[in-house]
C-alpha cells in the first residue's frame, strides 16, 4: 500500500486503490517492467512486473464491469453540448476499426514447451490461454463529442459489429441522445457501420462520410489513370473534390463517367469504375453543400484520434496481447479521460474504523498518537 493507506483506513485487499491507480497510470505508456521500476524510484512500492500485469488487467476489467452496468457515466450529457445556452444541442458521433497486435497460438504453444516442470511445492500452475489465429485482429472504437470538442467519449471492444451495435444503444442512452436537438454521425461509411447506426441509432439527423476518406478514393484513382505525382492527377483530383463539396455527389458521378468513356486501358476503367460504386453506395453520406449549410461537420478527426490514443498501450513496440485482456488498457484509458474517473477511483477505498472523539493527535491514555512508517511500502 502507499505510505499512509492503512493508517487512514483506505485498505482494500493486497493492495489500496492508490497503489493500483499508480500501476495503471505508470503502465499506460511504457511496459510492465519499466513500470514496475518507475513505481520503485518514483513511490518506493515495491511490486513485480507480474503483479503490475495482473492489476492492470484487473482494473481493466472492472471498469468494463462498471460500463456494462452504466456505473461509469462520461460526465455530461446532450443537454450539456451547447455552444450557448440559448442554442440547440449537437452531439456528433463515429466508429471505427482498428488492427491490434495480438499473441498467436504458435507464440502460446512455445511458451508452454519452454515452461519447463512444475516448480516443487506449487499446488498449481498459471493457465495458458489459447491464442489468437491470427497476428492483428480488428478493435472497435465508438466515440461521442459535441462540436467543441470539450466533451468527448469513448469506449471499444474486441467484439464484432454486433457487439459494438449493442455499445452504441447503451452508450447513447447515458448521454441521452435521443434528447440532443441534432445528432449526427461523421465514419468511413464501411457497411458495418452504416447498418449499426441504422439499426441502433434511428435518431441520427444524418449519417456523412469522412471527407477524408472520400480524398483518398479519388486520389487512388487519379494515380491509376494518370499516374502518381503527375500535373493531371493533381488537377482532375481538386477538380472533382472542389464539385463534390460545392455541388453533390450526382455532379460528381456524372464528371467521372465522362472520363471512363474516354479511356481504353482496361486497368484505368477499373479504377474509375471502383470510385464510382464506392460512391455510388455512398450518395446518401455525401450531401456536403446540405451538410456544411446545415453546419454539419464533414471530417471524422475525433474518432480517428480516439483510434489512436485508445489502441496506443497495445500497439507499442513488441507489445502484443491476448484478445481477452486487450480492452482492459482501452477501458483504462477511458477513465483517464473521463471526469467520473476520480470517483470511479475513491468510491472503492473504504473508510476507516469510526473511533471515540478526542483531542486530534492524542490517544485515550493522553499519550501522542504514533505516526505510521512512510520509510518503505507496506
Amino acid at each position: 500500500m502507499i505510505p499512509l493507506d492503512d493508517w487512514l483506513g483506505l485498505g482494500e485487499g493486497r493492495y489500496s486503490a492508490g497503489v493500483r491507480e499508480m500501476c495503471c497510470r505508470e503502465a499506460s505508456s511504457s511496459s510492465f517492467r519499466i513500470a514496475a521500476e518507475d513505481l520503485v524510484r518514483i513511490g518506493q512500492i515495491g511490486v513485480s512486473h507480474e503483479m503490475v500485469r495482473q492489476i492492470v488487467e484487473t482494473e481493466g476489467q472492472r471498469v468494463l464491469l462498471e460500463q456494462k452496468h452504466k456505473r461509469l457515466s462520461p460526465g455530461w450529457t446532450a443537454e450539456n453540448c451547447r455552444a450557448k445556452s440559448d442554442d440547440p444541442s449537437c452531439v456528433i458521433t463515429g466508429a471505427d476499426g482498428v488492427k491490434v497486435p495480438l499473441v498467436t497460438e504458435a507464440e502460446k504453444s512455445k511458451r508452454r514447451k519452454n515452461r519447463g516442470a512444475k516448480p516443487r511445492g506449487q499446488s498449481r500452475r498459471r493457465y495458458i490461454r489459447k491464442g489468437s489465429d491470427q497476428r492483428y485482429k480488428e478493435f472497435k472504437i465508438l466515440a461521442f463529442y459535441d462540436p467543441s470538442h470539450q466533451r468527448q467519449y469513448a469506449v471499444g471492444t474486441s467484439g464484432d459489429h454486433q457487439v459494438l451495435g449493442r455499445m452504441m444503444r447503451r452508450h447513447a442512452a447515458m448521454i441521452k441522445l435521443d434528447k440532443a436537438d441534432v445528432a449526427y454521425s461523421v465514419s468511413d461509411g464501411a457497411q458495418w457501420i452504416r447498418h449499426q447506426y441504422a439499426c441502433q441509432l434511428p435518431m441520427l439527423k444524418a449519417n456523412i462520410l469522412d471527407y477524408y476518406h472520400l480524398r483518398d478514393h479519388v486520389i487512388k484513382a487519379a494515380c491509376v489513370v494518370f499516374g502518381e505525382g503527375t500535373s493531371h492527377a493533381v488537377s482532375w483530383r481538386e477538380e472533382l473534390i472542389g464539385c463534390v463539396l460545392a455541388d453533390g455527389p450526382m455532379e460528381l458521378l456524372d464528371r467521372i463517367g465522362l472520363l471512363v468513356r474516354k479511356v481504353r486501358s482496361r486497368t484505368k476503367r477499373q479504377a474509375l469504375q471502383s470510385l464510382r460504386e464506392y460512391i455510388g453506395k455512398r450518395l446518401a453520406m455525401l450531401d456536403y453543400p446540405c451538410f456544411k449549410a446545415a453546419g454539419y461537420e464533414i471530417g471524422s478527426g475525433p474518432t480517428e484520434a480516439f483510434c489512436k490514443t485508445l489502441t496506443s498501450r497495445l500497439k507499442g513496440p513488441g507489445m502484443r496481447w491476448d484478445k481477452q485482456n486487450g480492452e482492459g488498457p482501452m477501458s483504462y484509458d477511458y477513465r483517464r479521460m473521463s471526469p467520473k474517473a476520480p470517483v470511479f477511483v475513491a468510491g472503492r477505498r473504504r473508510p476507516g474504523p469510526r473511533r471515540a472523539s478526542r483531542p486530534a493527535g492524542r490517544e485515550p491514555g493522553g499519550r501522542a498518537a504514533p505516526l505510521p512508517s512512510v520509510g518503505s511500502p507496506r
